[in-house]
C-alpha cells in the first residue's frame, strides 16, 4: 500500500517524537495511596480522577508472580486500572515488591495462605467492611482462586481470572516439557528444587524475561519491521513501547515456588485433578463457592481457551461461573489495544452484576500515604 501525504506526516511527526523525547507512549501510573504494607504485601489504593465518587463493592487487582504489578496499567488510554477507576469502582492493587534471593523459601502456602488474604482483609477494612471482587491476569488468577477454596471465610465477592491455565496438558507450548517432567521425578527433581531454591534462588529475572520473549518470538523477530511499517501509527508505537517497557521490569521467580508449580502444575497438572497440596492439604477448585468469571484469549499460547475452559466444570460448587472467549495473546487479552471492547466490556458486565448482589455502601477512607 502505497503511503498518503498524511500518513507521511504522522510518520515524521512520530518519528520527531521518538527522536526528540524517547517515547511516544504515556508510561505515568495511575496515581495511588497505600493502604497496608506487610512483608511482600503493599495495597494501594487507586485514587479517582476529580469529581468521580468510587462507590460498590471494591475491586483487588491480583498480580502473577515474575511479572511487574503494572501489568493492570500499561500506559495511559490502554490500562485496564485507568479504565475501573475512571468508571467509578473502588480500585486497589497488590503489589509483591521486589523478588530476591532472601524469598527463595516462599512457596505457594504463604503465597495463597498469607499474604493474599492479608491484601483482601485490608481492601475489605479500607472500603468499610464490603467483600473485595478478585481480578487475577495468569498465575494472580490461579492464586484467586485458590485463596477462595484455601478459606471460604475471607470477605471475597467474586473471582474474574484472565488468561489463567488450569488444564496445562492444553498448553502446547508445554508439550515438549511434559516427558522431561515425567523422567524428571524423585532424585531429578529434588536436586532442581535444591538448584533453583539453595543455589539460585528462583528463576533469575534475565531467565524469566528472556522466557517471556520466546513466547512470543516470531513477534520478536518481526519487531523493526513492524515499527517501520506502522510508523505513522502512534497508537501502534505507543503498545510496542508500553510493553518493551513491561518486558524490561519482569522480576525473578522464587525457588521454593517455582519447584512447586513445575512439580504441582507441570508434572500432576493438580489443578484440573484432585488439586494442588498446599500447607500440608490438598485444594481443590471444587471448593471455591463465590461467583467465577473466565476469559480466555484465542491467540494466547500460554492460556489457550482449552485450558481455561475446564473451569466450567471444575468449579462445581460455585453458584456461577462464566466463560467468555476473547481475541489476543497472553498480554493482549488483559490490555490490548482490542481489550477495551472485548476483555473490559466482559469485566464490566461482571464487576456491575457483583454491584447489584452486594449494594452501594457509602465509602469510607482510612489513613493513606500518597505514592
Amino acid at each position: 500500500m502505497m503511503p498518503t501525504p498524511r500518513s507521511l506526516r504522522a510518520a515524521a511527526s512520530n518519528a520527531a517524537q521518538l527522536l526528540l523525547y524517547g517515547h511516544v507512549a504515556d508510561l505515568r501510573p495511575m496515581p495511588t495511596e497505600m493502604v497496608d504494607d506487610g512483608p511482600k504485601r503493599s495495597v494501594y489504593r487507586y485514587r479517582p480522577p476529580e469529581g468521580v465518587v468510587p462507590a460498590g463493592p471494591p475491586v483487588l487487582f491480583v498480580p502473577p508472580l515474575a511479572a511487574p504489578a503494572r501489568c493492570y496499567d500499561l500506559r495511559r488510554g490502554c490500562s485496564l486500572a485507568e479504565h475501573v477507576v475512571n468508571a467509578g469502582r473502588r480500585s486497589y492493587l497488590l503489589d509483591y515488591g521486589p523478588i530476591g534471593f532472601g524469598d527463595r523459601d516462599l512457596g505457594l502456602e504463604e503465597w495463597v495462605g498469607e499474604i493474599l488474604p492479608g491484601a483482601i482483609r485490608a481492601v475489605s477494612r479500607d472500603s468499610g467492611g464490603q467483600p473485595v471482587q478478585l481480578v487475577g491476569w495468569c498465575l494472580g488468577g490461579v492464586f484467586a482462586l485458590l485463596a477462595a477454596a484455601a478459606d471460604p471465610r475471607l470477605p471475597i465477592a467474586s473471582v474474574a481470572a484472565i488468561a489463567s491455565p488450569v488444564d496445562v496438558r492444553a498448553v502446547r507450548l508445554a508439550a515438549p516439557l511434559r516427558p522431561v517432567a515425567r523422567l524428571a521425578r524423585g532424585p531429578v527433581a529434588d536436586l532442581a528444587g535444591v538448584l533453583l531454591g539453595g543455589v539460585l534462588g528462583g528463576v533469575p529475572r534475565p531467565v524469566v524475561k528472556r522466557a517471556y520473549q520466546l513466547v512470543g518470538i516470531d513477534k520478536y523477530l518481526l519487531r523493526p519491521y513492524k515499527v517501520l511499517t506502522n510508523l505513522d501509527n502512534a497508537e501502534f508505537l505507543a503498545q510496542i513501547e508500553a510493553v518493551d517497557h513491561f518486558t524490561n521490569a519482569m522480576l525473578a521467580f522464587p525457588g521454593r515456588t517455582a519447584g512447586e508449580i513445575y512439580r504441582g502444575l507441570l508434572c500432576d497438572n493438580a489443578l484440573a485433578g484432585p488439586g494442588v497440596e498446599i500447607g500440608g492439604r490438598r485444594l481443590d477448585l471444587g471448593r471455591v463457592r463465590v461467583p467465577v468469571l473466565a476469559i480466555a484469549g484465542r491467540g494466547d499460547g500460554i492460556a489457550p481457551a482449552a485450558a481455561v475452559r475446564p473451569l466450567t466444570r471444575l468449579l462445581g460448587r460455585s453458584p456461577q461461573v462464566r466463560f467468555e472467549e476473547v481475541p489476543g495473546g497472553h498480554l493482549g487479552v488483559l490490555t490490548g489495544r482490542s481489550a477495551r471492547s472485548s476483555t473490559w466490556a466482559h469485566l464490566d458486565r461482571w464487576l456491575d452484576e457483583g454491584t447489584v448482589r452486594h449494594g452501594i455502601r457509602p465509602q469510607r477512607r482510612e489513613a493513606a500515604v500518597t505514592v
